[in-house]
């Protein structure tokens, strides 16, 4: 199993680069970081400068979205950082949630998102694609290399990740969910002709190492990560829109706790403290995050690895970053090496 550790880009940049140098010291092999123009600073300026200070960490977005950027100009941004720096990069995209929202656009159609996968992966490994109805090529690409890995929640958007992502980024860690939606990428991989096992599968959620299992300990943890519940209660309040509260399509694992969900304000987005996720209770956090002694992630991640899962991406948004990151590589990824 490989590790990834990912940020918000807030600045200083520096603390970003430093944190992801401290990262592959302690053995993660990719850095992930949010995308979002308006709430945080431009992710490509940043990786370049990763990448610069690193030596096998692969970079790429969490994710990035069809709609903030032209598709030849995110997939010539990625070919730069591969001519400069190695094919060390890996498009994480989706519909956009926060990107999207938060400057008053919806989010992009599962369509639009699909032709963009094909177009930038085509463009960034030197291939000729068509945009906006106009066959394109970037010329100067040469031995480009750029896998697309989709986020996806829903049955329409897990049909497409399947259908056409080299992977399949999944944010949350609850292993009962993580096998429906796992199963429901492979099928559709099958039905499409792919090898299913081609498919990379990311499960991304946060961490929190703690000393021990006191309820003190928990609590703190789980107030900690509180935000990502309602992070995804965003994702899961469109998928109740659109399919209704008890519907075959979704679990009822994934959609009861939206129910005393209340709006959600994009200024608090990822961040520990959000008031807009006070809706989410206790057990969601501990299903959904990784909380408690190393021995205790080590379990959980067992049990991805069993189902599948390639790569445990750590979100690292909480009062113990550093101590986080120097957890993992101490007691935890030597584990799955």
């Amino acid at each position: 199993m490989d590790f990834g550790l990912v940020l918000q880009t807030d600045p200083p940049a520096s603390q970003v680069v430093s944190l992801m140098k401290r990262a592959e010291r302690n053995g993660f092999r990719y850095g992930w970081t949010f995308d979002s123009a308006v709430l945080w600073q431009e992710p490509f300026v940043i990786y370049s400068q990763i990448l610069a200070n690193t030596q096998r960490m692969h970079v790429g977005p969490m994710v990035t979205n069809p709609g903030t950027r032209t598709w030849e100009v995110t997939a010539s941004t990625f070919a730069t950082l591969n001519d400069m720096y190695g094919n060390r990069t890996v498009c994480g995209i989706g519909r956009g949630d926060s990107a999207m929202r938060v400057v008053g656009r919806a989010p992009n159609t599962l369509a639009r998102l699909g032709e963009a996968i094909d177009v930038i992966r085509d463009l960034a490994e030197g291939r000729e694609a068509v945009v906006d109805g106009n066959p394109i090529k970037i010329p100067w690409i040469r031995d480009g290399r750029l896998p697309v890995w989709m986020a996806a929640y829903g049955p329409k958007a897990l049909a497409l990740a399947g259908q056409k992502a080299d992977g399949f980024i999944l944010q949350l860690a609850d292993p009962y969910l993580t096998e429906w939606m796992i199963k429901a990428v492979r099928q559709a991989a099958v039905e499409a002709g792919r090898d299913p096992d081609s498919v990379t599968i990311c499960v991304a959620a946060p961490a929190y190492v703690t000393a021990d299992d006191s309820a003190q300990a928990l609590a703190h943890a789980r107030d900690q990560c509180r935000w990502f519940g309602g992070m995804v209660g965003n994702h899961v309040a469109d998928l109740v829109s659109r399919y209704g509260e008890h519907s075959s399509m979704v679990p009822d694992e994934l959609t009861e706790y939206v129910k005393s969900r209340q709006g959600y304000d994009y200024s608090h987005h990822g961040r520990a403290g959000n008031p807009s996720a006070d809706f989410v209770p206790d057990e969601i956090v501990d299903r959904f995050c990784l909380l408690g002694p190393a021995a205790a992630h080590i379990e959980k991640l067992r049990a991805l690895r069993d189902l599948g899962v390639d790569q445990f991406a750590v979100y690292d948004m909480h009062d113990a970053r550093e101590a986080t990151i120097d957890a993992y590589g101490a007691d935890v990824i030597p584990t799955f090496r």
